[in-house]
């Protein structure tokens, strides 16, 4: 009797055939919870015990640690020659490849590694001799032009390109950016320096010029395998293949339903591809989730087969049956906090830890109102992927401001917001404040402070704003409101590089506000923090977790909440008007819905209202609205409790033709604002430029457009 296969035991049907695989391409289509870890562990174990030597084997990953503990349950499940397998991420084996082959780059062998500090101070010096940035200039800092470059590189995409996309609101500086890149790249090599994307950069170029070191790799890595293949870039999927020149034995293992980097560079088309760049592969899908219950799976299965390119699977539970999914559509924002605060209460009460408990949303800005509440109602948490509300700098500034029309003696909020005003430097600030905390009325000392005029106009405009809240008697969202028209300048100076960004977080600060009738309560809000009196345990304290999807990848918990699951928001509205970011958004959707174990709570607020007290209705997200109900258990309020549209409500004209939208015509879109038409882009689409936005296609039949103007 033959002695039973111990790899056959311990694997499914699907996770054993590919670790029995042998010679050949090979993609894992690897779907959420399915044992991905597992199945890599015991395919580099059975390698070593086939009698393939440890150091002819490459285990590619995205972190040094996943390499070393795949590598170290190998040897536990077959002996310490696994030991010697060659695992790391890309950038370390390009590293450990370069100093013996970088010669044929033009490096030498004790080339230097600049990390993110080197590089910056590199983009000073750089900066500084091209006389670019300096005092009161809005170029753009050394830590943004940084992201700028690498970006283009890892995605292969001109720096000119990105400015008029991504960074369109640095394309002002398009010359002086394109010729900064020059001598960046001159730089390095001049001075034998590589930052971390050289390093693909040149093992790519190596490997591609000289046939006689990419034999001489084929030969010593005869046997591939790339952990998360979906999160690969253009430089490293062609790595991958140029390293299997001649062999192509190579295994990658990811899941294409869960590719959500694009914004790092990540391609989701190399998976997809991969099958092309090596003919004859062999597809096997691990579709058995050892995580979730059969509801979620079915709920996760169903958004992510509206995909339109992907690897189709269904993944089933090994755990069985379980609670439907609860979809909640609440009343509004506040009181989708609320619902969430509440059942996170109950959960406590019935044993669950908070720690086992997330709340998983699209954006930073939309857990705002949430962390108010959880604060009000003392539970403690910490956020992921996105600052707190309160520890912004934008929003630290709005606040300081709010705070000395309360408390006209806030020397410390007098320092932050003086420091904000351009030519007033820490000296100056320190004067003003020692003239201030004498005089009985800060606001009139402010006003005559005997200051230079490049000063003086600045404190007049500060004395204008800061008086005007503090002698009229308004509601926060008012005070809000006024206070931003006079921020906003000084939001695009002093954050130049991203201040798009930053303004919808002070959108968000608006709308909060009006939940509010007095500014102390609101502030008092807005910095609670309960957590305070226990800080010496804080680092033992059972938190619920809040975060972004993003950062959420790899995670699971018994309990997950999605938030803000509305039409705008979930997908966010730039995604609604380009196929592959609407693509990327079911992934994302896809990901967030995997991670719950037993329980899933989805929730969306059906008004929205506007940082000018406005409100519209919202709809559940499209990714959800066309699945079938019997997927949730649906919880939906009383239709005498929903209120009414608002009459500040903007009313949108749809039905737009074609003729009517020329070069020129002045439109209107409710998230974009005002814009002015460029181009007919095809029979139903229109290229529109908006001034905080840039270049955006909108199709005339989704865009809700409104022409203001011909």
């Amino acid at each position: 009797m033959s002695q039973a296969d111990p790899y056959r035991e311990a694997l499914n049907d699907a996770q054993y055939e590919a670790v029995d695989w042998l010679d050949g391409p090979c993609l894992v289509v690897a779907g959420a919870g399915s044992g991905k870890t597992r199945t890599l562990v015991y395919r580099v174990a059975r390698l070593v015990a086939r009698g393939i030597m440890p150091e002819n084997i490459l285990l590619l990953t995205f972190t040094r640690k996943a390499a070393q503990q795949m590598i170290n349950r190998a040897s536990l499940l077959l002996d310490e020659s696994c030991r010697a397998i060659t695992g790391g991420t890309f950038h370390a084996v390009a590293n450990m490849m370069l100093r013996r082959y970088g010669r044929y780059a033009g490096f030498a062998a004790n080339f230097t590694i600049l990390d993110q500090a080197d590089a910056e101070d590199i983009i000073k010096i750089l900066k500084s001799s091209l006389n670019l940035g300096g005092r009161g200039s809005r170029f753009p800092s050394k830590r943004s032009i940084l992201s700028l470059f690498s970006r283009s590189v890892n995605r292969a995409v001109p720096v000119q390109d990105l400015l008029q996309g991504d960074y369109f609101h640095l394309a002002e500086h398009e010359e002086e950016l394109d010729a900064l890149f020059g001598h960046y790249t001159e730089f390095k090599r001049d001075h034998q320096l590589m930052d971390y994307d050289d390093l693909l950069v040149h093992w790519k170029t190596v490997l591609d010029q000289e046939r006689g070191v990419r034999e001489e790799m084929a030969e010593r890595f005869s046997y591939i395998m790339v952990d998360e293949y979906q999160d690969t870039n253009p430089l490293q999927a062609a790595i991958v293949r140029l390293m299997a020149n001649g062999h192509a034995n190579v295994m990658a293992v990811g899941d294409d339903s869960q590719s959500i980097y694009s914004f790092r560079g990540a391609d989701f088309r190399n998976i997809l591809e991969f099958p092309r760049l090596f003919p004859g592969t062999k597809i096997i899908k691990l579709e058995e989730n050892f995580r979730s219950t059969q509801p979620i799976l079915s709920t996760a299965n169903a958004i992510i087969a509206q995909a339109r390119e992907k690897y189709t699977k269904i993944l089933h539970a090994s755990r069985g049956d379980g609670d439907c999914p609860v979809l909640y559509g609440a009343r509004d924002e506040a009181d989708q906090a609320r619902f969430i605060a509440s059942h996170i209460i109950a959960q406590q009460e019935k044993g669950t830890a908070l720690h086992d408990m997330a709340v998983l949303f699209r954006a930073g800005f939309h857990s705002y109102q949430l962390e108010i509440e959880l604060n009000s109602k003392g539970i403690p948490f910490e956020k992921r992927g996105g600052l707190k509300l309160t520890e912004a700098a934008h929003i630290k500034d709005v606040i300081s401001h709010l705070r000395l029309v309360a408390n006209p003696e806030d020397y410390l909020s007098w320092n932050r917001i003086l420091l904000l005003l351009e030519k007033v430097g820490p000296k100056n600030a320190a004067s003003i404040i020692a003239t201030i905390r004498k005089a009985q009325d800060p606001m009139a000392a402010l006003a005559e402070y005997p200051a230079r005029p490049a000063i003086k106009s600045c404190l007049n405009a500060l004395h204008e704003v800061m008086t005007e809240l503090c002698e009229a008697d308004l509601a926060p969202a008012t005070l809000v409101g006024r206070l931003l028209v006079y921020y906003e300048p000084i939001l695009e100076r002093v954050y130049h590089d991203d201040f798009p960004r930053r303004s919808q977080d002070l959108e968000q600060l608006q709308v909060l506000a009006h939940e509010y009738q007095s500014l102390t309560s609101f502030l008092d809000d807005l910095v609670l923090d309960p957590l305070t009196p226990g800080a010496e345990g804080a680092k033992d304290q059972d938190k619920l977790v809040l975060s972004t999807i993003h950062s959420a990848k790899g995670l699971e918990w018994d309990l997950v909440f999605i938030m803000h699951l509305a039409e705008g928001f979930f997908p966010p509205v730039h995604a609604l008007y380009s196929e592959d970011d609407l693509e990327e958004e079911k992934r994302l959707l896809y990901v967030a819905v995997t991670r719950a174990k037993n329980l899933l709570y989805l929730t969306y607020p059906r008004r929205i209202f506007s940082s000018d007290g406005s409100s519209r209705p919202a709809e559940l997200s499209g990714f959800l609205a066309g699945l079938s109900p019997g997927l949730f258990t649906s919880v939906n309020l009383d239709k005498n409790r929903f209120p009414g549209p608002s009459k500040k409500t903007t009313s949108f004209r749809h039905g737009i033709e074609t003729q009517e939208m020329s070069p020129g015509v002045q439109v209107m879109h409710p998230y974009f604002g005002p814009g002015t038409v460029l181009a007919m882009k095809g029979p139903r689409t229109v290229e529109i430029f908006f001034p905080r936005h840039g270049k955006k296609n909108i199709h005339l039949d989704y865009g809700r457009l409104e022409i203001i103007a011909q």
